[in-house]
């Protein structure tokens, strides 16, 4: 009797041996992340609530531990991940941390929550980052450096006094109005027209018990437009010590407070796998709704940073506005899209393919080219 022997092919011998070479290092990183202990912090400001487990026994542990105890407690510590949500000061510790030697992982709040089994206790908390953590598909926030950190603070300043003074312009406004005195929607033509209308003392449309605390208002106007420009500047030298901002400004609608405020929110661009990440990470892709295998599409999911997502959509809006001046044409696809949709939705989906240019230049290190995905001529010969 003669047993015959199945003959295997070579090509799937080969990918079985790369299948359990694959799962052997797998498991060696396994092992090997086993070995390092993972903390989960629930940050506070006075109390901190730490969460771990012993690698060598499993003994699960809790502390509380206070500021002035919470460095010197992971400075006693071998290196190891900790993770903690990205609230109020979490960068700050975490380049502390950082420099210890830890491994820092930080997890939104919206991921954290999920894994809080009962109450919301500091301790629930903490336990709650620490499992969110060790989840393999778990996202997480790139640690920000101090100059990124400052300069996004410089935006949140600039964006707050603009803001006031929207407020302020629409509150003179407004009490010019019930006077009879009418002004433009402008804070320009408000500082232009109501000045001389409330300096000129033979006017007597404005009673003489307010003119005079109008007049400190667009004072304090112009204080603010003052305070603005400043702002704009000191943000305007971050950007020409800054490579990459310069570089991203060459992509119509963005500009000098654009390009700043996605290099220090962004980073490293490549942290995210494709520009679509990014675009979502910023909220401009349509939210999912679906079941049973049909999904339909909805409006922009709004997710992450506000003021990010409006600088881009108001840049957008601005490269719209322009290509529809005489002499000027939107490109093909902009045209084809503004002849079934609304404009609103054409500024977005522009907004949208601008945040992926911008990660394609930021996480290539390329530089922009009006041309690319156009057909060339071809040549005559």
């Amino acid at each position: 009797m003669k047993i015959r022997m199945k003959q295997e092919d070579p090509l799937s011998l080969r990918h079985r041996c790369a299948r359990v070479e694959v799962s052997s290092n797998h498991s060696q990183n396994r092992g090997s992340d086993m070995d390092v202990t993972t903390y989960g912090v629930d940050l506070a400001k006075a109390v901190f609530q730490v969460h771990w487990v012993e690698p060598d026994s499993g003994e699960v542990k809790r502390k509380m531990l206070t500021r002035g105890q919470f460095r010197a407690f992971f400075a006693r510590q071998a290196p190891g991940l900790v993770a903690m949500e990205a609230c109020g000061s979490a960068h700050h510790w975490g380049r502390a941390l950082s420099e210890l030697g830890h491994q820092v992982r930080l997890i939104s709040a919206q991921f954290v929550r999920p894994f809080v089994k009962t109450n919301k206790t500091d301790a629930a908390d903490a336990q709650a980052i620490w499992e969110a953590a060790q989840r393999p598909e778990m996202r997480f926030v790139t640690l920000k450096s101090e100059e990124q950190q400052a300069v996004l603070g410089l935006h949140r300043v600039r964006h707050l006094v603009v803001k006031q003074r929207t407020m302020q312009a629409n509150q003179v406004r407004g009490l010019l109005y019930e006077f009879g005195v009418v002004v433009p929607k402008s804070w320009r033509a408000l500082l232009a027209q109501a000045g001389p209308i409330l300096a000129d003392q033979t006017r007597r449309e404005v009673p003489e018990l307010i003119r005079q605390e109008l007049g400190e208002q667009l004072q304090s106007l112009r204080t603010m437009t003052e305070r603005i420009e400043q702002l704009a500047q000191t943000i305007g030298s971050y950007r020409a010590q800054n490579e990459p901002c310069r570089r991203i400004e060459a992509i119509p609608g963005v500009g000098p407070l654009s390009s700043t405020a996605v290099v220090a929110m962004v980073g490293d661009a490549r942290m995210f796998r494709s520009g679509r990440e990014f675009a979502a990470f910023l909220g401009l892709v349509p939210r999912q709704s679906g079941t049973g295998g049909r999904v339909r599409l909805l409006g922009i999911s709004k997710r992450g940073d506000p003021y990010l997502r409006t600088l881009l959509i108001h840049g957008a809006r601005a490269v719209l506005n322009h290509s529809s001046r005489p002499g000027r044409t939107a490109p093909p696809w902009l045209q084809g899209l503004l002849a079934r949709r609304p404009k609103n939705v054409a500024i977005v989906a522009l907004a949208n393919k601008m945040a992926r240019t911008i990660w394609a230049l930021l996480a290539h290190g390329r530089t922009f080219d009006e041309r690319w995905g156009q057909d060339l001529p071809v040549p005559v010969v």
